[in-house]
C-alpha cells in the first residue's frame, strides 16, 4: 500500500496542489499523504530529514483539509514552541539550547513552506524559517556571515561561513535546489568547515531571495558572486569549488563550462541537462515520487503557473541547445541514479559523454540525486561528495622543472 501511495503523491492533489491535467491518475486522501510523511518522518527521509516523528505525528493531527494555509499553520503552530524555547533559553546565556532550539523551529517552519511558499500561510512560514535560521546562526563558532552582493539593482543574498585558520581557504560555492534553500546548504556546509574549507551558500534563481528568475543567462547572478569572493582576502580564488543538488546542479554544470577559469572543480548531482526540460519529459516527471507542489515548485522558478507558459522556458534552458555541452569545462563529479523519476539519467549520461574528462557515481538502484535505502542522503555526502571535494580543495603540487627540481 505505501509504494502506492508513494506514487500517487506526486501526482495532483485537487486542493493543496493543482497540478495542470498532466495525467490523469487517483486522488490520494489526506490520510494517504499523512501516512505517507510520517512513514518519512519515521525513516528521517527527505524532505522531513531532522524532524522529530512525535512532531510530525502533532503537526499531522492539526491538519484537517488540503488547504496550503492550513498546511503551513500547522507545521508552524509546532515551530513557534521550539522558536519560544529558543528565546527563553537564550535569555538565560544557555547558547547551546538556544541554538538547538532555533535550529527545530527553522525546520519545522521550512517544511512548512515547503516546497514552495505559493500562499500567503506558507509565504509567511518562510519568513519565520529565515528568522529562526539567522537567529540559530548567531550562536555558531566559527561565525556566518550573511552577505549582500549588489547584482542589477538588487542584492545577492547569502551565507558565508570561514574556518578560522589556514588563510586563505579553499571554498565551495553550494547552491540549494528546487525545493531546498541556501539555508540547507549552509547545514551542510559544517562538513566542510570542519575541514578547513569555507563555504558560500546562495538560493538559485527564482527561488528563496534570489533576485532574478531562471532563464538563460541568470548564470551571471553566480558570476557576480564569483566577482566578490575574489575581493576577500580571506579566501583562495584558485579553490573554489562548486556544489548544485538537483536542479541547482544545472547551474553548478553550466558555471564549470562559462566560468572554467574561476572553477576548480563541479559537484553536479541530480542536474537538469537536455532532456529534462524536453516537453515529453516535464509532462511524465510530474507523476514522480516527489511528495507534492512539484510543478508549483517547478513553475515558480520562472515566475509562471500553467503548463504552456512553462515549457518554452524550459526548452531553452537545455545545455546542449545552448552549445555548451561539448566545450571545455572544470572537473565534474556526476552524480545520480539510474531510476531517477525526477531527472532522466540520459542527462548523466549526455554531460559525461561530451565535453571534457568526467567522473560519475551513480547508483543503479537509486532515484532522484542518486538516493535508495542502502545509499541515503547523508552516505550520498559522507562517502561521495565531501572526499571528491576534499581532493579538488587540496593545493596544486608544484611544477616540476625542466631539471626535475
Amino acid at each position: 500500500m505505501a509504494g502506492c501511495i508513494w506514487f500517487r503523491l506526486g501526482v495532483a492533489l485537487a486542493l493543496l496542489f493543482a497540478l495542470p491535467a498532466a495525467a490523469q491518475t487517483p486522488q490520494p486522501t489526506l490520510e494517504e499523504l499523512k501516512q505517507e510523511i510520517a512513514r518519512r518522518a519515521e525513516h528521517n527521509l527527505d524532505p522531513l530529514t531532522g524532524l522529530k516523528p512525535a512532531d510530525v505525528y502533532a503537526a499531522l493531527a492539526k491538519i484537517k483539509s488540503l488547504d496550503r494555509d492550513d498546511w503551513a499553520a500547522a507545521w508552524s503552530a509546532i515551530a513557534e514552541t521550539y522558536a519560544a524555547r529558543a528565546k527563553a533559553a537564550e535569555a538565560k546565556h544557555q547558547q547551546k539550547l538556544a541554538h538547538d532550539e532555533a535550529v527545530m523551529a527553522w525546520r519545522l517552519y521550512s517544511f512548512a513552506r515547503w516546497p514552495v511558499a505559493n500562499s500567503p500561510g506558507k509565504a509567511k512560514a518562510y519568513r519565520a524559517a529565515l528568522e529562526a535560521y539567522r537567529a540559530a546562526a548567531r550562536f555558531l563558532d566559527p561565525p556566518l556571515e550573511i552577505v549582500h552582493i549588489p547584482f542589477a539593482g538588487k542584492q545577492i543574498v547569502g551565507y558565508l561561513r570561514l574556518p578560522k585558520r589556514g588563510r586563505p581557504v579553499a571554498l565551495v560555492l553550494t547552491i540549494g535546489g528546487l525545493a531546498s534553500r541556501k539555508e540547507d546548504m549552509a547545514e551542510e556546509g559544517a562538513a566542510f568547515i570542519r575541514h578547513g574549507i569555507g563555504y558560500l551558500a546562495l538560493d538559485m534563481p527564482g527561488t528563496g531571495e534570489a533576485p532574478i528568475k531562471a532563464d538563460v543567462g541568470a548564470e551571471k547572478m553566480f558570476s557576480a558572486a564569483l566577482d566578490y569572493l575574489a575581493k576577500r582576502p580571506e579566501i583562495d580564488r584558485r579553490s573554489i569549488i562548486l556544489r548544485g543538488l538537483g536542479w541547482s546542479g544545472y547551474w553548478a554544470a553550466k558555471l564549470a563550462i562559462t566560468e572554467r577559469p574561476r572553477v576548480k572543480g563541479a559537484v553536479v548531482q541530480g542536474a537538469p541537462i537536455h532532456f529534462f526540460f524536453q516537453p515529453d519529459w516535464q509532462k511524465k516527471s510530474l507523476a514522480s515520487d516527489a511528495l507534492f507542489d512539484l510543478f508549483p515548485a517547478r513553475a515558480a522558478v520562472f515566475g509562471v503557473n500553467s503548463l504552456d507558459d512553462f515549457l518554452p522556458y524550459g526548452t531553452r534552458m537545455s545545455l546542449q541547445d545552448e552549445g555548451l555541452i561539448d566545450k571545455p569545462a572544470a572537473p565534474m563529479l556526476l552524480v545520480n541514479g539510474e531510476k531517477d523519476g525526477q531527472v532522466p539519467i540520459w542527462d548523466l549520461d549526455l554531460m559525461l559523454h561530451n565535453g571534457s574528462v568526467k567522473e560519475a557515481w551513480v547508483n543503479p538502484n537509486g532515484g532522484h540525486d542518486g538516493v535508495s535505502p542502502d545509499w541515503p542522503a547523508i552516505n550520498i555526502f559522507d562517502l561521495v561528495v565531501l572526499p571528491w571535494i576534499l581532493k579538488r580543495a587540496e593545493p596544486e603540487p608544484a611544477k616540476l622543472t625542466a631539471a626535475g627540481g
